[in-house]
């Protein structure tokens, strides 16, 4: 009668609780990504890092609430992700909540330029802060918000962002729009578009309560200004009521500004501006001292009050005819007048972000919503270039393959190992005849058991001599039995191998893969940032760390398939050593048994 042998309950739990406990380290070894976003409906952001530390605007004292220029061109900002006259910008405080008022003045996805006024409702003094742009939302619509960009005490902004013929618009709440238009456009000024005089009329400005001074009043007026050649007395800025006026002008070059108030003042500056570049002007008077600013900087001063000026206001030469101040013959932007006494750092950081160049505004690269989180890990993410996501995408697919034969393997040598006991117990209880119990075994009993086909093997072969009539077993015999049962050993050691050279190749290629997308990154990187033009840290350290991310996923594929390598090999060599145990045993059995004639081998 045949005896099935006796099983195991619940066979492959404890490989499978070493599997699971392997996926959950490795879920844990993932660090968690921040997830904060203003607003999800806009796919990208890009930080813009305001610093007025010594090492970029060096502003020491506040500054105030300020209107940043920020200029967009192809170095700083993807005009392909974005709507072609910019109405998915959106400017977010550096708290990531608080939406900033923001008007775009000029927008051209062609030549990838533009220019956008922020309100920065403190501006730092000497450290530094980010604001947020985000972008890329295609269904947004235009949130431009100009009176808003501009606190209450701005009474006049002109960009001179108008058509030529026209007159210049007042951007601010009070609307103070020139009376006469202007006669040329320069498209391509400091900031987009400027004012072109050419020494005949100047742009005359209705009087307004906005625009009123009164007798020691506060008193701004800032504007960008490029002369071609020197002139007598050209006016930039000009005011008159009654006796009194205020005169901000070119003498010859020499920047200077004028006081009639009961007597004649004059201030002016220690050298002419450059030709043909441009230079940022600037008056301030706080009832007491009248202060000219030349790019920035104090250039003169003289003590005085302003006399009560309710009359028009003239841009780029006198307010009447036959005065002694000329036409101004150049170009001019960017018109600020306030009704304060602005201070000197205010005036500081508009003759710095708004040149050609500042070293006050850093850009960041773009960050994009990644499924996996919007924080550090979105980041790196979100800046892995093609090259890098191409080996990401090898080491994925041997990392995959490097999981399934780990777990293939494991779950057979624990299959094999516990059919190997099973099969033994069975052999040592029925061992008094070694060859028929192979006859007493139910089929597929021990399947699973690399000892059982081993012993089968051995078996057989016996089996075989008693049908041809050979009733013991000689030395040369054996050997024969021996030489089959180690056969089959052989067979049995290549199945447990099969496949350990996926690790093998995980464990030593993965990091050399991860390495040489880390190197393409870098080059990458390198390559853009020279091509862009912004060396700074904010632009490096998001490509490098992208970089990174491809060593860090060899180093993911390897070290498990190590971990996995060395555990399946001790494994493996405990069942072969079993195996080579076990023929040892057998043929020594065999050989005490059947090799005298008291017992014959039978045939069944």
């Amino acid at each position: 009668m045949r005896q099935t042998p006796r099983k195991t309950p619940n066979g492959g739990t404890s490989d499978m609780r070493i599997l699971l406990m392997m996926v959950v380290m490795a879920i844990a070894a993932i660090p968690a990504a921040a997830n904060a976003w203003w607003n999800k409906d806009w796919p990208i952001r890009e930080q813009i890092t305001i610093d007025a530390s010594p090492k970029g605007g060096n502003i020491v004292s506040p500054a105030g609430r300020v209107p940043l220029l920020i200029r967009l061109h192809h170095g700083n900002f993807k005009f392909g992700d974005a709507m072609d006259k910019g109405d998915d910008l959106r400017f977010v405080a550096e708290d990531d909540k608080t939406p900033l008022a923001f008007h775009v003045e000029s927008f051209d996805p062609l030549v990838e330029v533009a220019t956008v006024w922020v309100d920065v409702p403190a501006f730092p003094a000497g450290a530094a802060k980010s604001v947020w742009l985000y972008y890329g939302n295609k269904k947004a619509t235009p949130a431009g918000d100009p009176a808003g960009t501009y606190d209450a005490d701005y009474s006049l902004v002109y960009h001179f962002d108008g058509a030529a013929g026209s007159p210049p618009t007042d951007v601010t709440a009070n609307h103070n729009t020139a009376q006469t238009p202007i006669a040329d456009l320069d498209q391509a000024s400091i900031i987009g578009k400027g004012a072109k005089f050419a020494g005949g009329g100047a742009i005359l400005i209705a009087p307004s309560p906005s625009l009123a001074v009164s007798a020691g009043g506060p008193f701004t007026f800032s504007a960008w200004v490029k002369t071609a050649a020197p002139q007598p007395r050209a006016g930039v800025y000009v005011r008159r009521d009654g006796g009194g006026a205020l005169i901000v002008g070119l003498d010859q070059g020499v920047p200077f500004v004028e006081l009639h108030n009961g007597a004649v003042q004059k201030a002016v500056a220690t050298a002419p501006i450059a030709g043909n570049q441009w230079a940022h002007l600037a008056v301030t008077s706080d009832g007491k001292v009248l202060t000219l600013y030349v790019n920035g900087h104090a250039a003169a001063n003289l003590s005085g009050a302003l006399p009560s000026l309710n009359s028009p206001t003239a841009l780029g030469g006198d307010v009447a005819t036959g005065g002694d101040v000329t036409g101004f013959v150049g170009e001019m932007d960017e018109v600020h007048i306030s009704k304060v006494a602005r201070p000197a750092a205010l005036v500081q950081v508009d003759a710095s972000t708004q040149g050609a160049e500042t070293r006050m505004l850093v850009f960041a690269q773009d960050q994009k919503q990644s499924g996996i989180g919007f924080g550090s890990l979105g980041l790196i993410v979100t800046h892995v270039d093609a090259p890098a996501w191409f080996i990401i995408s090898l080491l994925a697919v041997l990392a995959v393959g490097s999981w399934y034969v780990m777990y293939t393997k494991i779950v057979y040598a624990g299959r094999s190992d516990r059919a190997n006991g099973e099969f033994l117990e069975f052999f040592h209880e029925h061992g008094g005849e070694p060859v028929a119990i192979d006859t007493q075994i139910e089929p597929g009993s021990f399947d699973d058991s690399t000892i059982y086909r081993v012993y089968h093997a051995g078996a057989q072969e016996m089996l075989r001599r008693a049908q041809r009539g050979v009733g013991t077993v000689t030395i040369e015999g054996v050997e024969v039995i021996r030489s089959l049962m180690n056969t089959s050993l052989v067979r049995e050691n290549q199945k447990l191998s099969s496949l350990l050279v996926v690790l093998t190749i995980a464990i030593s290629g993965g990091p050399f893969l991860g390495l040489l997308g880390t190197v393409v990154g870098v080059m990458i990187t390198f390559a853009d940032i020279a091509a862009a033009g912004d060396v700074n840290i904010n632009a490096i350290a998001p490509g490098i760390s992208a970089a990174l991310l491809a060593t860090i996923a060899g180093l993911g594929v390897a070290i498990p398939a190590l971990f996995g390598y060395n555990y399946i090999l001790l494994r493996n060599k405990d069942i072969s050593a079993n195996m080579l145990v076990f023929v040892d045993e057998f043929v020594t059995r065999i050989s005490e048994r059947y090799a005298e004639s008291t017992h014959h081998l039978a045939a069944e």
